[in-house]
Order: structure tokens, then C-alpha cells, then sequence
């Protein structure tokens, strides 16, 4: 039976919300449901900071999925600017218009110009379209990858969403969108976009919670395998990797294992499916030098 999608203003509570994130397969704790939920009943943006691979992304696929919005995602990268993220003229298109209104005879400039800036010919990029789709989830993935002045374009729009567009005029929201922003913190956030947003920083999962994601995610997976999934990335976590695995990494481990047939874990097991848990070399050759996966079994 078809799940009814529901709106923003109907979701009451956090624990409504952490009800509606489960049916989706995603457990939320108290405090990153409580966060999301101010988040959309005062319509303002969700900044999330974490390690990569904790279920900053995910959040906001999940919400999209609640709601039944479609998820509009923004992927962060320095050099990021305006007619990347806001809008741009299909030129290509236009120069086609100008050539079959020329064959045609049309000479009238005034006519031809405001037919060649005609909604039409305009690309909507991920700002933009956001503010047109009612409703509609926002995904500003990884800002901290984008320069600082992407920033100021996007704390203009944060701000009243809307988008002034000269030829055609301003662009307003009917209906905000529900914006997340992520950051691995690769650097600093600035200040005027942080205190736009509502934050909230994503830690690892404890082991009892990493347990849980992994029994709802992959209905396959045997307690004793998560539990002894869990227990060997909460020991990466603290074996000094250059990248330790996130809840993300887990999971595809997870699995890579049930893809082998596997019902628990064995260190030789561990070590052939390594790459898919660890994407550095070099923690390639911490975790197999220190032994670490030589008592999961206990």
C-alpha cells in the first residue's frame, strides 16, 4: 500500500518525524530529529557538519522522500559561480530563434529581443529551480568545497528566496523550499551564512545505533554480523586512519559481505573485503600490520 506523502506544517513533533525518517530506513537521533523538525516548522535552512559518510546526504534524500518533494541537489566544488547554480541563457537556442525569425523576415529589434529572452530559452540550474518547485528539497552538498564567494550568492537567496533575473524580472518562492547544507569541514563555514541556518553537527553512530542502521537497512544481515560490523569500524574509528569509515562505508561492507554469503566475520574474510570499507592505501596497511580485525569473533 502507497504511503501518504505528507507536508512540512503537518509533521507535529520531532518524534513524528523520527517515525516518518524510519519508515524510510532512516534512524534518526533525538537531536538531528529535533533539528530537522525546527527546521522545516520554521522554514529555515539545516546546516549539517560532520565526518564524510555519517548520513549528512542521506538526511536530505530521506526528507525528499518523506515529503514526497523532489530532491534538487546541489554538488559543491571551488570555482562554483552564479550561472552554474542560478540560471544561464540557452544561447544556442536563441541564436536558432534569431536565424528562423531572420528566414522568416522578421526585422522588428525590439520584437526580436523580447522574444530571444523568453522564459523559454532560460536553464534553470539548482537555485533557481528549487524556488520554482513547490514544494521541494534543497540539497547544498559539501559548501565547504566551494569558494567563499559562492557564499554570498547563496546567503542572497537563503534570505528571501528569490532570484532577480534582468531580462524577465524577480523570481520568488511560493513556497520556500526545505534546505540542507552539508560540510565535511574541510574549512570554516562564514558566520552571516551560519547564522541563517539551524545547525547541527553529525557525530559516528554509537555501536548500539550503527546495529540498528545496519538490521533496517539490510533486512538480509544477521545480528551477529552487525554486531561484529559495528564492533570492527568502532575500532577503525580510533586506529588514526587517514579517512575512518562512516556509517556509509559500513553499510556497502556490510554488504560486499552478504554478497559473499557471509553470517559472520572472520579476520581473512575482513581483510578480502577491505575495499570496500577503506579507500586509502595507506589504512590498507594499518589496519592489516596491527592486526586489528584478529579478535571480532569474541
Amino acid at each position: 500500500m502507497l504511503r501518504r506523502t505528507i507536508e512540512a506544517s503537518e509533521v507535529q513533533s520531532p518524534g513524528q518525524l523520527t517515525e516518518l525518517l524510519d519508515q524510510e530506513a532512516y534512524l534518526a537521533d533525538e537531536g538531528l530529529a529535533t533539528a530537522a523538525f525546527l527546521a522545516l516548522r520554521m522554514g529555515r535552512p539545516l546546516l549539517l557538519e560532520g565526518e564524510a559518510g555519517v548520513g549528512k546526504t542521506e538526511l536530505a534524500r530521506t526528507l525528499a522522500a518523506v515529503l514526497g518533494a523532489p530532491l534538487i541537489r546541489l554538488q559543491c566544488y571551488e570555482g562554483l559561480d552564479g550561472p552554474q547554480v542560478l540560471y544561464d541563457w540557452d544561447f544556442a537556442r536563441q541564436l536558432l530563434h534569431l536565424k528562423a525569425a531572420e528566414a522568416g523576415g522578421v526585422t522588428d529589434a525590439a520584437r526580436l529581443e523580447g522574444e530571444v529572452y523568453d522564459r523559454r530559452f532560460l536553464i534553470a540550474r539548482p537555485l533557481l529551480k528549487a524556488v520554482e518547485t513547490q514544494p521541494s528539497v534543497l540539497l547544498i552538498d559539501e559548501i565547504d568545497r566551494a569558494d567563499v564567494e559562492f557564499e554570498a550568492i547563496l546567503l542572497e537567496v537563503l534570505s528571501d528566496f528569490a532570484i532577480s533575473i534582468p531580462e524577465l524580472g524577480t523570481v520568488r518562492a511560493e513556497r520556500p523550499p526545505v534546505v540542507v547544507l552539508t560540510s565535511n569541514r574541510t574549512r570554516e563555514v562564514h558566520d552571516a551564512l551560519k547564522r541563517r541556518c539551524l545547525y547541527h553537527w553529525l557525530e559516528h553512530p554509537s555501536f548500539d545505533r550503527e546495529v540498528a542502521i545496519l538490521l533496517r537497512r539490510l533486512p538480509a544481515c544477521s545480528e551477529t554480523l552487525a554486531e561484529q560490523v559495528a564492533k570492527a569500524a568502532v575500532r577503525l574509528r580510533g586506529a588514526g586512519l587517514v579517512k575512518p569509515p562512516g556509517i556509509a562505508e559500513t553499510i556497502d561492507w556490510t554488504e560486499a559481505l552478504l554478497t559473499l554469503g557471509a553470517r559472520e566475520l572472520d579476520p581473512d574474510l575482513a581483510a578480502a573485503t577491505l575495499g570496500a570499507l577503506l579507500k586509502h592505501r595507506e589504512d590498507h596497511e594499518t589496519v592489516l600490520g596491527n592486526g586489528i580485525f584478529g579478535d571480532l569473533r569474541r
